[in-house]
């Protein structure tokens, strides 16, 4: 690999696009200091433990393998050298009203046949939908995603104007799944992939049903040992390309002189930069390290973007197995319609919330004491809700009540651990804006270059990753977005490179 002349870089965050930022930068010889406020790296996806418990304290869902893979193999390892993944079969449980359910199956034939026995005669309509949905995903995962969308000239391209239509950018998923398929379940189990994505289905551009693709085509897997083993292994893989990882230090403001950062300053020593990249929160950074003349964006801008929701979480050891759960559970069993709304139209506590509940203890033994469960409990709330004591255990008290009715007992008897993690704890921790837990919504006004910009349009030698910025939420667009700054970074830095990588990408098109 060719090396630039050794330039300093200071990424601030240490999250999975931090991380990846970092290794892919000092993969291409830069002299890189990361810097984490924690005692612990991985941002969202850390981990604690009590009571013989250990939870994963953020993402919990592994989709898109392919991803994974591409950032190991960049650096001459494979995922396997770190962690054993499972995949899950099946592959997750639903909830819904009259005390019914429905297991997700693994294999693609099984997938068919329940479709045809809750809708008889969709197996094609799903085999049309997938087809759809695998293009999209070879596209936007493979080309769109890996383009830093400085410039709408990116997209200026008679193919990619051409896969705009074909990626169905200007219909709805809602449009898209309710086009196909009549039975509520199977609605429903289409749509949850995008609950995330910070809008209803009938608001989230149709190109997302590449998430379907990515559900039910390529799997959901765990890495045993948890979430956290991802970024234990990235750390690895910062160590080996020599990246200066120092936890505990926050950056408390950044130096700049003629539209320049010159240095950050932590909490413990400073450090001289001819580049930084932002992994911490974009509003954050903006409006606590940088001046006010120094800001891309205003208030009234940050204000009027659409987030993708919050959450309200509950870490759960129970002395005891929970009988009626599988690794992911999710209760679609109430008015989905009603809680979509209280999330995106009428930003308000739910009245009677769906939630999502993950035992990683069925699939993972490390992570819970002998015959007890590791539970993990979400529920979706709209961002800048700020929670109290009293909610906290309103919802708590409903989530065990719902329980009881699946599992039939009342579990909470049987609680020796619980932590509860909302609003405030996002903001204290993350100084997540409005307390977000997802970051920006996809919405069609929010995707590629109409996001907040990857560059700062201040300061030359400021860039952005995460959640805020391009492509978007996710653990996966998190590892790309890290991977498209650093090559932004490497071509300005004029690093040589053919014009078919210009942006890390392959033109499949």
């Amino acid at each position: 690999m060719n090396t630039v002349e050794r330039k300093s870089v200071v990424v601030i965050g240490a999250g999975f696009a931090g991380l990846s930022a970092a290794t892919h930068l000092a993969a291409q010889g830069f002299a890189v200091t990361l810097l984490e406020r924690h005692n612990q790296a991985g941002g969202r996806a850390r981990t604690f433990e009590e009571g013989g418990f250990r939870f994963d304290m953020g993402p919990s869902w592994y989709w898109m393998p392919d991803v994974f893979e591409r950032y190991f193999r960049h650096f001459g390892h494979e995922v396997s050298d770190f962690y054993r993944l499972e995949r899950l079969s099946p592959s997750y449980r639903v909830f819904f009203e009259h005390d019914t359910c429905v297991d997700m199956p693994s294999s693609m034939p099984d997938i068919e046949e329940l479709f045809d026995t809750l809708e008889p005669g969709s197996r094609a309509a799903l085999r049309e939908f997938l087809s759809e949905a695998r293009y999209k995903y070879e596209v936007g995962m493979k080309d769109m995603v890996y383009r830093p969308s400085l410039s709408i000239l990116e997209f200026a391209d008679r193919r990619v104007l051409k896969s705009l239509f074909q990626l169905h950018m200007f219909r709805s998923l809602r449009s898209s799944v309710r086009s196909r398929f009549n039975d509520s379940r199977l609605q429903r189990i289409m749509e949850f992939p995008v609950l995330f994505l910070g809008a209803k289905p009938q608001n989230i551009p149709a190109l997302y049903s590449m998430m379907n693709y990515a559900d039910l085509a390529l799997g959901t897997w765990y890495p045993m040992g948890g979430m956290h083993e991802i970024v234990k292994a990235m750390l690895r893989v910062a160590e080996e390309q020599g990246v200066s990882v120092h936890l505990g230090e926050e950056v408390q403001w950044l130096e700049t002189q003629a539209r320049r950062v010159t240095r950050v300053h932590s909490n413990h020593s400073s450090y001289e930069a001819d580049y930084v990249v932002a992994g911490a929160d974009y509003h954050h950074v903006e409006t606590a390290l940088l001046h006010e003349s120094q800001r891309s964006y205003t208030p009234e801008y940050w204000n009027s973007r659409t987030l993708a929701p919050s959450s309200l979480l509950y870490y759960v050891g129970v002395k005891s197995r929970v009988e009626g759960l599988l690794h992911h559970n999710l209760f679609f069993d109430r008015d989905f319609e009603r809680h979509a709304e209280q999330i995106y139209d009428r930003p308000t506590f739910p009245t009677d919330p769906l939630f999502y509940v993950c035992a990683p203890s069925k699939t993972d033994a490390t992570v819970a004491p002998e015959g007890c469960e590791n539970l993990f409990i979400l529920i979706p709330t709209a961002a800048g809700l700020e929670d109290s004591p009293r909610v906290r255990e309103h919802y708590f008290t409903l989530v065990m009540q719902r329980l009881a009715e699946r599992c039939g007992r009342d579990l909470r008897d049987d609680v020796v651990v619980r932590r509860d993690y909302g609003f405030h704890d996002f903001v204290q921790d993350y100084h997540a804006f409005r307390g977000n837990a997802y970051g920006l919504a996809n919405t069609l006004q929010q995707t590629a270059f109409l996001k907040p910009s990857m560059r700062s349009k201040k300061i030359k030698n400021l860039l952005y990753a995460g959640q805020l910025t391009v492509p978007g939420p996710g653990v996966p667009p998190s590892l790309i977005s890290g991977e498209v700054v650093a090559n932004v970074i490497r071509q300005e830095a004029g690093q040589s490179f053919t014009n078919q990588h210009r942006y890390g990408y392959q033109r499949t098109l």
